[in-house]
């Protein structure tokens, strides 16, 4: 009774609400060289915590060299720099649970290692992994060799907002917001130098290519700048999506909304139609239903330029792109901020 009660802390901690918004699955098989070959399965969630760490938590199974023999139970792991970018890791993890079949009553163990995570495609991780391993209390421990598979849900953490139909590519949409972006101006120009774009109008500009050149390149500039929550460029360590376009639009003189539900609103709408786009218009996107979740600048030659969970990078707006096929399919409207009289 003592150990079972033992359990009840770490089981409290698996049944947090942090598994609830996780960015993914992940499958991973693992094998216990300590003489009995334990093989491992489990399936879980996998989800970011803060900054590099990340999470999985879920069910374990753990089969012995019996027929019979069985370990079933919960088991979280939390990694280094895993998710998001091809290279090494660090892992370690809890697990505990109950056995049957000639394995003992109850059992729980902790295991650290390295591993080294592809990313054969942006949806996609592989990784091969090396652990110490120690079970109890069968005293059970040595290097575990595992290998882990995990399908990735989006390229954003940030929170959502309401947005527009992809339906009503013309109308201005309505929307709530429950991102928690910061209010303001991150702009590093002044407020004489910028032009304001009011809700649902279009600067007409004779000299639209050439400044929206500038936003474009501003915002290229920014390439590999880390995503950061609430991140405007002004003091920060990176840009979240709608702190991106708002910063590379301000550094060439036009002040835009600093939240994305505000952004989708500004200038004026443009049919959702790659025919349609120009260098400079802004993409929203919902990653289910009608319900923005990012904002993106388009770029031309089918590209578009953002800042999600990877930081600042390029993307294709393409069905037929393994890389850009996610955001393609998630892409619900377009606003024009500048044009030409």
């Amino acid at each position: 009774m003592m150990r079972r009660a033992g359990l009840l802390p770490f089981f409290s901690v698996l049944l947090a609400p942090q598994a609830v918004w996780a960015q993914g699955v992940s499958v991973q098989a693992g094998r216990l060289l300590d003489g009995d070959g334990l093989t491992s399965y489990q399936v879980g969630w996998t989800a970011p915590l803060l900054g590099p760490l990340g999470a999985d938590v879920g069910g374990v199974l753990w089969r012995g060299p019996g027929v019979t023999e069985k370990r079933l139970g919960l088991n979280a792991d939390v990694s280094l720099f895993r998710g998001g970018r091809a290279g090494l890791y660090a892992v370690g993890g809890l697990g505990g649970g109950f056995g049957s079949g000639g394995a003992e009553d109850t059992w729980h163990s902790w295991s650290a290692g390295l591993g080294y995570e592809l990313l054969p495609v942006s949806f996609l991780s592989l990784g091969v992994e090396g652990r110490w391993r120690d079970l109890e209390p069968s005293q059970r421990s040595g290097l575990e060799f595992g290998l882990r598979l995990a399908t990735l849900f989006g390229g954003s953490s940030h929170k959502a907002t309401a947005g527009a139909s992809p339906d009503a590519a013309t109308a201005v949409p309505s929307v709530t917001s429950t991102e928690g972006e910061p209010a303001g101006n991150p702009s590093l120009v002044t407020a004489a130098e910028v032009t304001p774009s009011e809700r649902g109008a279009l600067i007409a500009r004779d000299d639209a290519g050439a400044l929206l050149a500038d936003v474009i390149r501003i915002a290229e500039g920014q390439v590999g700048t880390p995503y950061q929550y609430g991140g405007t460029g002004r003091g920060d360590d990176g840009f979240d999506c709608s702190g991106l376009i708002q910063y590379a639009y301000a550094q060439a003189g036009i002040a835009l909304p600093r939240q994305s539900r505000d952004q989708a609103r500004s200038g004026a709408p443009v049919p959702r139609s790659q025919k349609e786009l120009r260098p400079g218009d802004i993409l929203t996107f919902a990653r289910s239903g009608r319900r923005i979740t990012h904002v993106g600048l388009y770029i031309g030659d089918g590209r578009f330029i953002h800042s999600a969970s990877k930081g600042v990078q390029i993307s294709t707006l393409g069905a037929t792109d393994p890389n850009g096929r996610w955001w393609y399919q998630r892409w619900i409207g377009v606003r024009r901020v500048v044009g030409t009289p």
